[in-house]
């Protein structure tokens, strides 16, 4: 019987950082707000990442995505409180938030479509203004996914509600073009991805 060989963790240590947005707890895997997880996820898969870790309050993997080393991140410190993660990750690699590519979903933006931006207000979502609120500013790159919209229902319980079937064969490659993105944005700049994926 063939032996797998463990992948290597990179020696090297990151230059950049993905973080996806979501909440930890088993129930919030499948819901709307948890598509930052798995665009995370996807990117671990897609590079064959060494297994997560905790670190940070945070789960951690590092792969390489061209000349980068990019550290993926998924806070453990659930939607509201995300900033102190990405503070402590950044405080400790001596990193610039402009060095940052935070993902996360947005309710005001169709199902599936992508967003990136250079920078930005909260735009009302939790997880970016604990963010902003950690770092002092505002100017880091992020990448919204659309979860369309809840209408009459409630924000709250819509974001903390899972994808109805339907909606899943749209949410799917969505994740994977979200993936895409944060490549293209670590490989060839933020202004290449902005310009094959807004």
């Amino acid at each position: 019987m063939l032996l797998r060989r463990r992948r290597k963790r990179p020696s090297s240590p990151p230059t950049k950082f993905i973080v996806g947005l979501g909440n930890p707890d088993p129930e919030y895997t499948s819901t709307r707000h948890n598509v930052g997880f798995r665009v995370v996820d996807e990117l671990a898969a897609r590079h064959g990442a060494p297994r997560l870790r905790r670190r940070f309050q945070a789960r951690v993997t590092q792969i390489s995505l061209g000349e980068e080393q990019v550290l993926l991140l998924q806070p453990l410190t659930y939607m509201n409180r995300s900033g102190l993660a990405v503070a402590a990750m950044l405080q400790f690699y001596q990193a610039s938030p402009q060095d940052l590519l935070v993902v996360c979903d947005d309710f005001q933006l169709p199902l599936g479509k992508l967003r990136l931006r250079r920078k930005g207000s909260a735009g009302g979502h939790r997880g970016l203004q604990s963010i902003i609120a950690e770092l002092g500013t505002q100017e880091f790159p992020r990448l919204r996914l659309g979860i369309g919209n809840p209408g009459a229902q409630d924000p709250v319980e819509y974001v903390l509600s899972p994808f109805p079937e339907e909606e899943r064969e749209i949410i799917a490659p969505a994740i994977v073009r979200a993936a895409e993105a944060c490549e293209v944005c670590m490989r060839e700049g933020l202004e290449a991805a902005m310009n094959q994926f807004n």
